[in-house]
């Protein structure tokens, strides 16, 4: 670790501990370190199984079970993603009352597996470890979708009602998760310290978020392994890996 990084982790220490309310907003960058691909890594396994649009998705059983098989696809890539040191991190801040919990970009369920409870962790792009029916919005579980999918090659219907069940991840063309979005809005004005971990900020309308903080008065922090267009307004850049700089929070 170079000196100037060195000196940008003891300064983000030295902010969360003066700040009053720290709210955590993390992208993909976190999830890495836990061996999850991201998007736009050369090489992504995302770039070969690609999501499929959600107005392909509702309007074709055939897209339909393509859009399974590239899910499970995907999950095979990462069958043992555990939370890493930058998730353990963030957990501590929200045992401790530091936080009030984490809105994340993410849909791998790792904030949860590292302690922080369902209701604290405010999920903007949904949640690809189950499906959910599109009519009846009953829960489905992949362990079950996934057998029969093999079986078959045709895509779940719902037990339920009959209709068409999808992961719990929001799709490209899919309407946003409006509860979501007014509590992750809540929660960022709620904040004097906006720490943002492992988020390219390229992804709207949740890339708005730190900047609705910012302009609310808090603190903006961004910890990213690459430049970020929000960088200029930044109170404090840190280039490096989450888990490093966070590390003494974990432990």
């Amino acid at each position: 670790m170079d000196e100037e990084t060195h000196e940008a982790i003891e300064e983000l220490h030295a902010m969360l501990d003066r700040a009053r309310v720290i709210v955590p907003f993390t992208g993909a960058g976190i999830s890495t370190e836990s061996g999850v691909p991201d998007f736009r890594s050369p090489g992504s396994p995302w770039m070969v199984n690609k999501p499929i649009p959600f107005d392909v998705f509702v309007s074709s059983r055939e897209a339909r079970a393509e859009a399974w098989r590239r899910k499970f696809a995907m999950d095979d890539h990462c069958p043992d993603a555990r939370p890493n040191r930058g998730h353990r991190a963030l957990a501590t801040l929200v045992a401790e009352g530091r936080a009030p919990g984490v809105i994340t970009q993410n849909i791998d369920g790792l904030h949860q597996a590292s302690g922080i409870a369902n209701e604290a962790v405010i999920e903007l792009h949904g949640n690809g470890t189950y499906a959910t029916c599109l009519t009846c919005s009953w829960r489905h579980e992949l362990a079950a979708i996934r057998q029969e999918f093999e079986a078959s090659g045709e895509p779940p219907d719902c037990l339920i009602c009959g209709g068409v069940v999808k992961a719990a991840t929001i799709s490209f063309g899919q309407q946003m998760p409006q509860r979501q979005m007014l509590r992750a809005h809540e929660m960022t004005l709620s904040a004097d310290l906006y720490l943002v971990a492992g988020s390219s900020l390229v992804v709207f309308p949740a890339a708005s978020f730190p900047v609705v903080a910012k302009r609310n008065g808090a603190k903006l922090v961004i910890l990213n392994r690459e430049p970020t267009d929000l960088d200029p307004i930044a109170d404090l850049v840190v280039r490096g890996e989450i888990g490093a700089a966070l590390a003494r929070l974990a432990n």
